[in-house]
């Protein structure tokens, strides 16, 4: 089992014994996202760290596009529960790049792709490419393609 899944387990099995409803349900639907995605595919596999990484990053993503959706439809309780879930996994993630440490390094990579002949709108792609690497797990992809979009208009 990968340190990180092994640290869900600990932490739920924790939760569970302090009676924390909020963690311990949130956490076995991460375990549960983690399980289905070893056993996608022909055959079971276990999971790096990374790939149950991408997992938790995808299910705080699900929280807080839920959490959107439920505030615009009027719904602040269902709201609240999904900001607070998103918060629990939130800790498992590595901390997000700040706007100017991101600005710099698309600015590096939209250079690089001038260099290489890459111009305009058309850039975008081949800055992306640069820029993911860089910054994986650590800003999110909407974030990344806003600041190469605003850096290639200006």
């Amino acid at each position: 089992m990968t340190t990180l899944k092994s640290k869900l387990h600990d932490d739920l099995n924790a939760a569970i014994k302090a009676r924390d409803e909020l963690r311990s349900s949130t956490l076995r639907l991460t375990l549960a996202a983690i399980t289905k995605e070893e056993v996608a595919g022909k055959e079971k596999r276990e999971l790096s760290d990374e790939e149950v990484l991408k997992v938790i990053t995808k299910e705080a993503k699900k929280r807080r596009e839920a959490a959107e959706a439920f505030e615009q439809g009027g719904r602040a309780e269902s709201a609240e529960r999904e900001k607070a879930e998103g918060e629990v996994l939130a800790a498992y993630l590595p901390q997000q790049m700040s706007d100017e440490e991101l600005d710099r390094i698309v600015a590096q990579a939209v250079a690089e792709a001038k260099a290489a002949g890459a111009e305009g709108p058309r850039a975008m792609g081949a800055v992306m490419k640069i820029v993911n690497p860089k910054v994986a797990g650590q800003a999110e992809g909407g974030r990344v393609a806003a600041a190469v979009k605003k850096l290639l208009a200006g």
